[in-house]
């Protein structure tokens, strides 16, 4: 999809065009009057701007100090872009891994993951080839240093996204070791992708929808956690594939802003398999994908009546 750089002129446009759909194809009962529409109309291209900045990072230089967890630079998602360009698929795709598990919390930015990844410090960082030659090293890593994450005043917080996750060495080993194994049974990243076309073909949804089945295989991620990161990996070009529906099966803001946004009821009785029917028809009016229909109904459900900026 792309993401137009007028973001005044597409919310104008994007405002008329849910009037059509409203009128002409399916009602959407949520936003029939004005000010309702104009809070979902901005949730959308607020999700069009994070879109446009994620797929335009490699299109500015990038310091190498992006990707050493040492400094207060380090960023992961920039750090991904220079392992692409420099090849180094295994570790970009990694980085984009933790950065969706850990996230960028809105006070204490990128210092969780840094931290973990970086060992803090002490030695050389959790690489996708350091943590795959023996996953259990980092078990034995995190059971004798992540106690420091409770114990040492340091603010290091989850994302909103991810933030009923928990800081005990088990948990963030399971998490990081499971998907170690889910792309070791594939040999690598290169082979998970290739396994996909194998299995469902190149299509990009339909690769994206197997992956997306995948990742039930790693522990503690669920539906939000694989659906962000595989959107992710989409965006920086890591792997072919995007999403075809906005996932509502399992889901809880997208869900009731859905519910919202069709019946003007979050709770209504109104299936999921429904939902997605008509979102399908909404994109093809729209065309801003699914990636920006699930963002913005979830954001947009916390507060439908006045636009609220929200991060991840």
């Amino acid at each position: 999809m792309a993401v137009p750089r007028n973001m005044s002129a597409m919310a104008g446009k994007l405002d008329q065009l849910l009037q059509d759909f409203n009128t002409h194809e399916h009602a959407l009962l949520g936003i029939q009057n004005a000010q309702r529409r104009e809070a979902f109309v901005l949730q959308l291209v607020s999700s069009l701007r994070r879109i446009l900045f994620v797929t335009t990072l490699g299109d500015r230089p990038i310091s190498s100090d992006r990707a050493a967890p040492t400094t207060d630079l380090f960023d992961p998602l920039k750090a991904a872009v220079l392992h692409r360009n420099g090849g180094r698929l295994d570790e970009a795709i990694w980085l984009v891994f933790l950065a969706t598990h850990f996230g960028k919390h809105a006070v204490d930015g990128w210092r969780l993951m840094r931290d973990i990844y970086g060992a803090f410090g002490h030695q050389a960082p959790w690489t996708w080839e350091t943590i795959t030659s023996d996953p259990t090293k980092f078990r034995t890593w995190a059971n004798e240093n992540l106690y420091v994450l409770l114990s040492d005043g340091v603010s290091r917080r989850f994302s909103n996204h991810r933030k009923y996750e928990s800081k005990s060495a088990d948990a963030i080993s399971d998490t990081l070791i499971s998907y170690v194994h889910l792309v070791r049974g594939y040999g690598d990243h290169r082979g998970l992708i290739v396994g996909t076309h194998q299995a469902v073909g190149q299509n990009p949804t339909e690769a994206f929808d197997f992956l997306y089945s995948s990742m039930k295989n790693v522990n503690r991620f669920g539906r939000l956690g694989s659906f962000d990161f595989l959107t992710m990996v989409g965006k920086l070009e890591l792997m072919p594939i995007t999403p075809g529906k906005a996932y509502l099966n399992g889901a809880t803001g997208p869900l009731r802003g859905a519910r919202l946004l069709v019946d003007d009821n979050p709770t209504s009785a109104t299936s999921a398999e429904q939902l997605e029917g008509i979102l399908a028809l909404l994109d093809n009016k729209l065309k801003v994908g699914k990636q920006v229909l699930e963002d913005s109904m979830c954001n947009w459900q916390k507060s439908p009546d006045n636009y609220l900026y929200f991060r991840g």
